[in-house]
């Protein structure tokens, strides 16, 4: 006998069934096939530096693990605002990745239409490495400077007339150090180039004297003695320079300054996609071999998940933010 209890419960074991079969429908296809097609890796610089290097590294590595490839494509501009205004853009189906880098990660600030919200328009995926930031200067103009104290005695000596520069206005380098300077009550002026190159090319001429600039860029230089290295940023000593003491080493409690990259992908990416994507990046980062390229490159394998990368980002957007506002640092 079929009671309204029988015909009811019958209903909602077939609306339950129903409902299943739809959650099931709604979840993309990229998530249950992913990947079955190449993937994009998008780097917002031009070929040949250390983002660019890091991407192809583990890109390589990455399509090996995936047996898929993937494709290293540079859209260089504007501090990486064109290729972060592409992929937010992208769809959200894994076969378009990012390699950010602090640049892209600042632009928001720096730029009054870069056209992204870096915290609302991505989704953090793995981060990848960190780019060490020295302080270095040329030691035939400068012979007596070879530590950080030695520097601010001699800023303060020059009553604010030493100058110093970076790859560029509001690049990571002039933030750094218009917080140290801030930190050490202590004045330079900041001489401005478009570029490590040229800014590292004056200062090997002497025409400016003190750098803060990328490991990648001054290394080589460093190690043939025509600039000494007087402080790194990062809170330990890098290898690259295990002499060369840290910013906090000397007098700076605390300090903590790092130029990073990682993975991004566009917000709405299935989580399936982006744990599978972190998990293999976690792998690829313990493999020697990589560690040593990407040393090689200047920069240091860092292995962050999505949810350490995404506290990064909203730390580091928040700390350098209140720099640029505080100093009233624009890029035109």
């Amino acid at each position: 006998m079929t009671t309204s209890a029988n015909i009811t419960r019958r209903r909602l074991a077939l609306g339950a069934a129903f409902a299943s079969l739809a959650v099931l429908a709604a979840v993309p296809a990229a998530a249950q096939e992913w990947p079955a097609k190449p993937i994009k890796l998008i780097v917002p610089f031009p070929p040949g530096g250390p983002t660019d290097t890091a991407s192809r590294v583990v890109g390589q590595k990455l399509s090996e693990r995936l047996k898929q490839p993937v494709v290293v494509e540079n859209r260089a501009g504007a501090s990486g605002t064109i290729a972060a205004q592409f992929v937010a853009k992208s769809a959200p189906d894994g076969y378009t990745l990012m390699m950010l880098a602090t640049p892209t990660l600042l632009a928001p600030h720096l730029y009054k239409s870069a056209g992204y919200d870096v915290v609302k328009d991505f989704a953090p995926v793995a981060s990848v490495y960190d780019l060490p930031i020295v302080v270095v200067v040329n030691p035939t103009v400068l012979p007596d400077v070879k530590t950080l104290p030695d520097l601010i005695a001699k800023a303060k000596a020059e009553g604010g007339k030493l100058n110093y520069t970076s790859s560029g206005p509001g690049s990571f380098g002039h933030l750094t150090m218009e917080m140290l300077k801030s930190l050490g009550n202590f004045d330079m002026q900041h001489i401005a180039y478009k570029g490590g190159t040229p800014a590292v090319t004056d200062l090997l001429g002497g025409q400016v004297p003190v750098m803060y600039a990328d490991l990648v860029a001054a290394l080589p230089h460093i190690q043939a003695g025509k600039l000494r290295a007087i402080a790194v940023g990062s809170p330990q000593r890098i290898v690259q320079l295990p002499d060369v003491k840290t910013i906090a080493e000397q007098g700076f409690k605390g300090f903590d300054a790092v130029s990073w990259g990682g993975l991004l992908a566009p917000a709405g990416t299935p989580k399936p996609v982006v744990d599978r994507v972190s998990a293999e990046i976690k792998q690829i980062l313990a493999d020697k071999d990589v560690q040593d390229k990407l040393v090689k490159a200047g920069a240091v394998s860092a292995y962050g998940d999505p949810a350490q990368m995404a506290t990064r980002i909203r730390t580091d957007f928040d700390k350098w933010g209140k720099v640029i506002r505080d100093k009233q640092i624009v890029v035109n």
